[in-house]
Order: structure tokens, then C-alpha cells, then sequence
């Protein structure tokens, strides 16, 4: 696979509430909700995309259900990379998978036109092959997510 750079970092919080005080009330980032509880920017400087991702909302992502498995590592934060195509990311998926690596759910298009396929590291944290049509043109969809 080609890795052609980081997509997307996003701060998994159990308590979403509370991380905003910190990365928007603190910290003053420019984050705003896009829907939900997930709050985010294409407007940092050196991101392409930085977020704060409820845990539920993380969870329905990978396993369709708001509640964490118990029998894996909460994760703290996801990590996106991009590749060059929607087909890559597939690709990617299947030798994710042939490196011996379980993927947390295989490539698909996500409603807001991102496609990704994600696992779950050893540290756990949540990693996604991602391509984000917007990523690769002048800017975000009208309603990322």
C-alpha cells in the first residue's frame, strides 16, 4: 500500500462534554460540531482534519452498536491515512488482513463519501486506510462527518 499522508487525528473522549472544555474552551481550537457529539476543523494549521470523537459515536462506526466491546482496548485516539483512491483502500484492507491484522470492519463508503476500512492496533488505537474525495480537491464536502 501507499501511504500518501495523514488524513485525519481525532481524540476519542468518554466524556465529550468535558474535551471540548479543553480542546475548544483551553486550547481555543476552531472545532464545531458536524454532527452529534463529534466536533472537528479542517482549519488548523498542520491537520488535515483534527477531531474530538465520542466513543459512542466511534463504536457505532466500527461495530454498529454505541457501546465499546468490552473484550477490546478502549482506544484514546484515531489515525487516518490516505491513499490515492477509493480501490486503494480495499487493497489496503486486504493486506492489512494478509499481514495478519483483524480489521475492525472492511472498506466502505461512509454517507458523507469518505471510504475507510479500520483495526485496532496493539497500543489500541483505532487506524484507518481512508480516502476522502475532499482531501484530493480544494476543500471539504458541505457536510463531512
Amino acid at each position: 500500500m501507499e501511504i500518501e499522508f495523514v488524513a485525519s487525528v481525532s481524540i476519542i473522549a468518554t466524556d465529550p462534554p468535558a474535551s471540548r472544555e479543553l480542546y475548544v474552551d483551553t486550547l481555543g481550537l476552531p472545532l464545531t460540531s458536524t454532527e452529534g457529539e463529534y466536533y472537528s476543523t479542517e482549519q488548523l494549521a498542520g491537520s488535515k482534519h483534527f477531531g474530538v470523537w465520542p466513543l459512542s459515536e466511534a463504536a457505532e462506526a466500527c461495530f454498529g452498536s454505541s457501546a465499546w466491546p468490552e473484550d477490546r482496548p478502549v482506544p484514546q485516539v484515531s489515525v487516518e491515512f490516505e491513499v490515492a483512491n477509493e480501490g486503494a483502500v480495499a487493497e489496503a484492507a486486504a493486506e492489512l488482513e494478509s499481514a495478519g491484522h483483524e480489521l475492525l470492519h472492511p472498506a466502505r463508503t461512509e454517507p458523507w463519501g469518505q471510504t475507510v476500512a479500520r483495526i485496532q492496533t496493539r497500543e489500541g488505537i483505532i487506524a484507518g486506510i481512508s480516502f476522502a474525495p475532499w482531501l484530493h480537491e480544494d476543500g471539504p464536502p458541505e457536510a463531512s462527518g
